[in-house]
């Protein structure tokens, strides 16, 4: 069991100066409020927050407020003690940081994956008061891991599920390696024991001769570096089980066919030896194309910096070699936590300001979604990160994740210049806006006011900032056209209802009615009428009470608006099943005539869609939107068709066709003709006719004219 004094220890290695009088105070306080609460484990409850503060501080490195909140982090939630004693006995600091800690502790996990994301939504948005209380946690879930054994299948293979999916990738998004392989590595033992085994098993039988191969090649690598006139320390390890594990999954190998199982580190003292040291490395091994990776001067946007490179080393081994600083091996150990602004005596210089921006813009982004699917997907974005390397034209380094394009490029620079892009040349040429983006390139976007974002662009695009931004576009857009149906809608029903209400978007009887529904503002009632949500005869039966009875029709917007629907054609040619009062109109994907059978698609902001029900572009749409239409009796309305004929390029052929169209009584509005190389006329004509009958006599009557080879619908 950790000792008081063990942790004393650790600190003054680092923090020689630190008062250690709060501490003390903060160590009797947990032993005091714990005093008779065991484990699982059966040991005293305090060996679980000691553990905590001397990872805190052995391992992380923290400040004092930090190691204090550790020793504390469990007495609200087991011990029932209000945050407002801790906070006047240590201080709001480790009062907010164990507060946050005790909110995480709450969160009960799930294995549906809505619940999950909302969970992680919970924890990543705890951190935004202090990021120490996702260190705290951290330590917290360590030990926690360290001692699962004791819980039962069931409740071990819950924790190191959530681990796996949470705390170790938001870890490594963090910098902190060791404690992201740490987590994967215990999850792996918890999660899949078998395979766990055979990796150790296999890893031990060979232990004696990686050994010696480590051995000789840090002796080999010693005297190059040597000879070079470089100073290094040069270490060797197997990768860690979870690493070894993922590349059998992902190559479908027995652990005995992963070839790359042992790693080096050389660390010099100077960013030039670190690039001599690499060229050293290739003079004496043959490198692996496309396994070079420079972080040092494209860091990780954590703050990481390093040279990587996997070499075919002696007896055909693979073998990766990972050479850095002292100062970017601290960075790589400590992550986050190297560039520390709490710590005592030390001020956050500018450049370590930087290593935050990354994990502020998470959070920038992330704050606002709502759906748990999205944030899921959002959230996955940001912590399994494999990212290309862009230049601006002026040279400034963009990194972006893997597969992004031109336009999450220009979401990285600013929202409206994503929202104003119309092109993008990368490297001087045009290019596509889905084109996939590549190491090196430089990216040049073209805006223009009169763009803005497509649907389809979410399709293509990579960046969570990209999708957000887009998404929120096109959700306004369609409020604003929703907001607009439903007042059309509305006017109608009141039109129809003889009330008379000249400007309802200022109207006291409408916010009236839309407090009924339950909704804050007439916009948010009309709305949802635009979206179908709410019929305008409801509003109108909600209203009639609030009205006094036979208003005067007046001139006005409602007169105009109901003039305007009056002139919209067809729109009493279609009934809608269970519905009345729509706004309907005719597909021209496909359009539909009287006598085909037809099915209505409620659209977001545009009323009910009216297609053929073999149309295309209805097949894979959400069943619950689509309804039941039927056609009405008319003798007023005519239907645009447009046909193609294919036939012999022979004179008078053109003559009759048109006597056909003439004699079924049907009006040409359009023609056009083509003659192909082949020798044969292509002819379309633009027709109004009454419906599919008229239509399908038209076609019949022309396939029968001699030299007529096809006649096909467009």
């Amino acid at each position: 069991m950790i000792r008081f004094n063990d942790i004393v220890k650790e600190i003054e290695a680092y923090m020689p100066d630190a008062d250690m009088g709060l501490l003390q105070k903060a160590y009797v306080y947990s032993a005091k409020a714990h005093q008779g609460q065991t484990r699982l484990s059966g040991e005293p409850y305090l060996s679980h927050p000691l553990e905590v503060a001397y990872i805190l501080a052995k391992k992380m490195k923290m400040d004092m407020v930090s190691i204090i909140s550790g020793l504390l982090h469990d007495i609200p939630e087991d011990t029932g003690t209000d945050i407002e004693e801790i906070r006047r006995l240590f201080g709001d600091e480790v009062a907010t940081i164990v507060n946050g800690v005790t909110n995480i502790t709450k969160i009960k996990f799930s294995n549906h994956e809505e619940r999950r994301a909302e969970n992680m939504r919970k924890v990543i948005l705890a951190m935004t008061e202090d990021i120490r209380v996702i260190m705290v946690k951290f330590a917290d879930r360590l030990h926690n891991m360290m001692t699962l054994g004791y819980h039962t299948p069931e409740k071990q293979e819950l924790i190191a599920r959530e681990t796996l999916d949470i705390y170790a990738p938001l870890a490594g998004r963090m910098g902190i390696y060791w404690l992201k392989s740490s987590f994967e590595d215990l999850c792996l033992y918890y999660l899949e024991p078998v395979i766990y085994e055979k990796i150790k098993n296999e890893i031990a039988e060979r232990a004696d001769d990686r050994e010696r191969f480590i051995r000789e090649v840090k002796e080999i690598i010693s005297d190059k570096l040597k000879e070079a006139g470089i100073n290094a320390v040069i270490s060797g390890r197997h990768k860690h089980f979870y690493s070894i594990y993922r590349k059998m999954k992902e190559q479908n190998l027995n652990v005995n066919q992963v070839y790359d199982l042992i790693a080096f580190r050389i660390i010099v003292n100077s960013i030039k030896e670190c690039y001599e040291s690499l060229g050293l490395i290739h003079s004496m091994w043959k490198p692996l194309p496309g396994r070079i990776k420079d972080y040092i001067s494209m860091p990780k946007p954590n703050g990481y910096r390093s040279l990587h490179t996997t070499v075919i080393g002696p007896y055909g081994q693979r073998m990766e070699v990972q050479i850095r600083t002292w100062e970017m091996h601290r960075i790589a150990e400590e992550g986050i936590a190297a560039h520390w602004k709490y710590k005592e005596h030390v001020n956050l210089k500018e450049t370590d300001e930087r290593q935050f921006m990354w994990f502020r813009h998470m959070l920038e982004n992330l704050r606002g979604l709502k759906d748990p699917r999205e944030f899921i997907e959002n959230v996955r974005m940001e912590l399994f990160p494999n990212e290309v390397y862009v230049f601006t034209p002026k040279g400034d380094v963009k990194a972006l994740p893997k597969g992004s394009t031109p336009i999450d490029f220009a979401y990285s620079i600013h929202s409206e210049v994503g929202n104003r892009c119309s092109g993008s040349k990368v490297n001087g040429r045009l290019v596509p806006l889905k084109y996939e983006l590549k190491n090196g390139d430089i990216v040049e976007i073209i805006t223009s006011p009169k763009q803005h974002p497509r649907k389809d662009w979410l399709e293509f695009v990579k960046t969570s900032k990209a999708k957000n931004r887009i998404r929120q576009w096109i959700r306004r857009q369609e409020k604003e056209q929703s907001i607009a149906l439903g007042r059309e809608l509305l006017e109608r029903a009141l039109r129809k209802a003889n009330i008379e209400i000249p400007n309802i978007i200022k109207s006291d009887q409408i916010l009236s009615a839309a407090k009924e529904f339950s909704f804050n503002s007439i916009e948010d009632l009309l709305m949802n009428i635009g979206y179908c949500k709410v019929s305008p005869g409801q509003v109108v039966g909600r209203l009639k009470p609030l009205m006094e009875a036979g208003n005067r029709r007046t001139a006005g917007i409602v007169g105009k608006v109901v003039s305007r629907i009056k002139r919209r054609k067809h729109s009493h040619v279609i009934q809608v099943k269970g519905m009345d009062d729509l706004l309907i109109r005719f597909a021209n994907c496909c359009n539909p005539l009287p006598g085909e059978s037809v099915v209505g698609f409620i659209t977001r902001g545009r009323g009910v869609s009216i297609h053929k029900s073999d149309c295309k572009f209805i097949k894979d749409v959400e069943p619950g939107r689509l309804v039941d239409v039927k056609w009405q009796p008319s003798e007023d309305d005519m239907f645009v068709v447009k046909l193609k004929i294919t036939s012999i390029d022979k004179k008078g052929i053109l003559a009759d066709i048109s006597a056909i169209i003439a004699k079924k009584d049907a009006n040409i509005i359009e023609a056009e003709v083509k003659t192909t190389v082949d020798k044969k006329g292509v002819s379309y004509f633009t027709l109004e006719v009454e419906d599919y009958k008229q239509l399908r006599d038209i076609m019949g009557e022309i396939k029968k004219v001699k030299d007529v080879l096809l006649v096909e619908r467009v």
